[in-house]
């Protein structure tokens, strides 16, 4: 079986989505079945079929959850160090076209959220980096064109 690199803080937030799932959504869409099914006829039941398709969902993802939970390996940013970029770093880059600086945590593919800084080690910009140092520029396929960026700082926090 591979493991699937993460980080801890990774890990707990889908470990809490998998409770959340089991201990509320479940029970809550479980009752609400119970309830659709108390209206009568399933065939017309859109409550009861809107419930099902919900129920349908959350047992996906559990599994899904479990699997992902199942194969994870953690690793602590702060035991790393170094200078080059690697799994776990936090990055400040800027990008060479519009100034504009950016800091990221390379992060496995199943944490990543771009809105909080967490790059999924499998992006485009995170391949670029990787064993690269400050200092270093990068270039980046993106749809308008190659984007360059310049690694400001590594850290391991």
């Amino acid at each position: 079986m591979q493991k699937t690199p993460m980080t801890g803080k990774g890990l707990l937030r889908l470990e809490d989505e998998l409770r959340k799932l089991k201990t509320e959504e479940r029970p809550a869409v479980i009752r609400a079945i119970a309830e659709a099914r108390s209206h009568g006829d399933l065939s017309e039941n859109a409550e009861y079929h809107a419930a099902r398709e919900r129920q349908s969902f959350i047992e996906g993802r559990v599994l899904e959850l479990e699997e992902i939970i199942s194969t994870a390996e953690v690793i602590d940013p702060t035991s790393l160090s170094g200078d080059q970029v690697k799994f776990g770093a936090t990055i400040t880059v800027v990008d060479e076209d519009t100034d504009k600086e950016m800091t990221y945590q390379i992060v496995g593919m199943h944490e990543a959220d771009i809105k909080q800084g967490l790059l999924s080690v499998s992006a485009p910009l995170a391949k670029a980096m990787i064993g690269k140092s400050e200092g270093d520029t990068v270039s980046v396929p993106a749809p308008g064109g190659d984007r360059t960026y310049e690694i400001l700082s590594v850290k391991f926090i």
